[in-house]
Formats: structure tokens, C-alpha cells, sequence
């Protein structure tokens, strides 16, 4: 009896994972930090502070409320906003830096 090898899946790539939070979560990108002082001193990555900015990249459907309802959240994807320094999740998906966390940590919204 021969035996068929079956194809190895390939992994799927950074492109193609579509990340969706569950409930009140969001998932954000953060900005990049400065890599210059106010009086043009250059920063090593080690001593550059991580920002508190970032992009909303995908949100939940709300948070469940007692009556069966759900709270609609009121950031959407796209948005910048301004969130606690630590709050969330660190992850990374392929190259990219994602932190997931609830709309609470969130303070506010950045509009242009």
C-alpha cells in the first residue's frame, strides 16, 4: 500500500490574516516613535519612549450589556487615538506590531 503524501499548508501571510477582535477589544497599530530631541539629538532605539498614539486597525461588535444589547463602540477603524501607556497586549503578526486591548483604555480621539 503506497502511502500519498498530503501538501503542507502553506503559512498564511500577514497580508491575508484578517484579525477581529471579540466584544469591547480593538486592535491598534502604534505610531512610531521620535528618533530626534526637540534640539536635534539623535535616539537610540533603546532609549526612545514608546508612544501612546496609535491607528484603530479593527474593533469588536460592543460590549454585551445586561439586557441581551449590545454597546456599540465609538471608535472604527482608521481613527488615531490616544490610549494609556500600558495598556493591552503586545502581539506580531508577520512584521507588524499590534497591541489588542478594551475601548476603556482609550482616552481620546485624535482628529485632523
Amino acid at each position: 500500500m503506497s502511502t500519498v503524501a498530503k501538501p503542507k499548508k502553506k503559512p498564511a501571510s500577514p497580508a491575508s490574516i484578517k484579525l477581529q477582535p471579540l466584544g469591547d477589544r480593538v486592535v491598534l497599530e502604534r505610531e512610531e516613535s521620535e528618533a530626534k530631541t526637540a534640539g536635534g539629538i539623535l535616539l537610540p532605539d533603546t532609549a526612545k519612549n514608546k508612544p501612546a498614539r496609535g491607528t484603530v486597525i479593527s474593533v469588536g461588535d460592543g460590549r454585551l450589556l445586561d439586557d441581551g444589547t449590545r454597546n456599540q463602540l465609538q471608535v472604527k477603524p482608521g481613527d488615531r487615538v490616544v490610549f494609556t501607556s500600558y495598556a493591552g497586549e503586545n502581539f506580531k503578526i508577520g512584521d507588524q506590531e499590534l497591541i489588542l486591548m478594551r475601548e476603556d483604555d482609550i482616552l481620546a480621539v485624535i482628529e485632523d
